[in-house]
């Protein structure tokens, strides 16, 4: 059956399109767009049309995660393909591209072609797996790039680990260059790094926590700036969450290089003054910043320098989160609030809502070189559709994510997904729609 979506505001940044129109879906593909489709469809046998009305609601591309961790194969207690699919879908997500940090690591095409089949039986969103960067994520020697790229990976990092060892580095970038592979760099000096809890700092003092530098990610972001520039080879350096780190993105993109780059949600919205509770909730890496990092985030998603907002899920069990701070895994749950944080960045006025869409749709499209992004015709109906106006409340138990660490709980909120398409199929309708 034809899908109609009528009466909404439909932006489509990689069109320029920002107009209130309606879209007809039909073979899981966009068939057409126009003002009067809806007259149309009534004047013939409604019976062959589902019409959907979406009056005050905003349609755009699928949004695009181009960072999440879905913990299966080895911590499905943590998550699983499925219910990070499912938690994607209700945050409003048409795709999602999985790191390689699972038990065992994805670093070879067997794993890669698990996390496919999973996700090819849940059928929700659309699961694009990450290859290891090394064998075992371990920084000693390369995976088989061509065989990853092969069974399905879109890209290379060792993300929760960084690779260390600039020689190996650089052969990652000259032999994914051959391969036409991104490669995301967490960017991360544990030599500096090591041992530290929270942001190095006024609040690490008074807390009694070891502190991590921001120079522990400025540092690699700037060797990995150098060796793609050496390499000539594309670089997208992940969860961004330093003054520093935009300032080096930024002078690097002004020179030409390719360079691209992300951040998260906690990073525009949080700062570490917020873990004087000691709530591990908060505990993340890199580690919540300070306000004048916080302020230099939002000012390089406004100006451009940082290309995609990413929730950077990483779903825990009570096990892993409810521990002394210390021994307290890193990750916040982030597929289900991800959009309306982002939000408030427009309500704030750091962003248009076409901009924001850009940083959440097409431009991970463009980064990882995946199909999506754009609803022209022809094109797959991946559809994302929000209730600007709709306010709601976190609860963290009614998750779809089996991740319910989230620090947001109990937040009041501004907007939301209420409807996702994939493939034509609605895989996600709120209970304010009617459906």
């Amino acid at each position: 059956m034809k899908i109609l979506l009528t009466g909404a505001r439909v932006i489509d940044p990689a069109q320029k399109i920002d107009t209130i129109t309606d879209i007809m879906l039909a073979e899981g593909k966009i068939c057409k767009t126009g003002i009067d489709l809806l007259k149309t469809a009534k004047s013939k046998d409604t019976s062959k049309v589902k019409i959907i009305e979406l009056d005050g609601m905003v349609l755009a591309p699928g949004l695009i995660d181009i960072h999440t961790h879905l913990r299966e194969p080895g911590q499905e207690y943590k998550e699983t393909v499925a219910s990070g699919a499912l938690a994607a879908v209700a945050g409003g997500f048409t795709s999602i591209a999985c790191m390689p940090n699972t038990d065992p690591v994805n670093d070879n095409r067997s794993i890669t072609e698990f996390i496919k089949r999973k996700a090819a039986e849940a059928a929700l969103a659309n699961v694009y797996p990450i290859g290891a960067i090394s064998r075992d994520s371990a920084g000693k020697q390369l995976t088989e790039f061509w065989d990853l790229k092969e069974a399905g990976a879109v890209a290379v990092s060792d993300d929760g680990k960084p690779v260390m060892d600039a020689a190996l580095m650089r052969h990652a970038l000259e032999y994914a260059y051959s391969l036409g592979l991104p490669v995301i760099s967490h960017c991360e000096d544990t030599d500096l790094s090591a041992g530290g809890q929270m942001n190095e700092g006024y609040y690490s003092t008074i807390l009694g926590l070891r502190g991590i530098p921001a120079i522990a990610e400025e540092a690699m972001v700037a060797r990995d700036i150098l060796l793609a520039e050496f390499t000539k080879t594309h670089v997208h350096i992940a969860h961004v969450s330093t003054e520093g780190s935009v300032r080096l993105i930024r002078e690097a993109k002004k020179r030409g290089l390719k360079i691209t780059a992300e951040t998260a949600p906690h990073y525009f919205t949080l700062t570490d003054e917020a873990l004087q509770t000691y709530d591990t909730r908060l505990k993340v890496n890199p580690p919540l910043r300070s306000a004048r990092d916080v302020a230099s985030i939002r000012e390089g998603l406004a100006d451009g320098t940082l290309d995609a907002i990413v929730t950077d899920h990483a779903p825990h069990a009570r096990t892993d989160k409810e521990l002394e701070f210390e021994y307290a895994a890193n990750g916040i749950s982030g597929l289900e609030t991800s959009l309306s944080l982002s939000l408030r960045l427009v309500s704030e006025g750091i962003l248009s809502l076409p901009e924001l869409i850009a940083r959440m749709s097409p431009n991970p499209a463009r980064i990882l070189n995946l199909p999506g992004g754009t609803l022209e015709n022809g094109a797959a109906a991946d559809i994302t559709v929000i209730d600007p106006q709709l306010t709601w409340t976190v609860n963290a138990k009614s998750f779809c994510s089996k991740g319910r660490n989230t620090p947001f709980h109990g937040w009041e909120m501004r907007g939301k997904a209420v409807l996702t398409i994939v493939g034509g199929e609605i895989k996600y309708a709120g209970p304010s729609l009617n459906i």
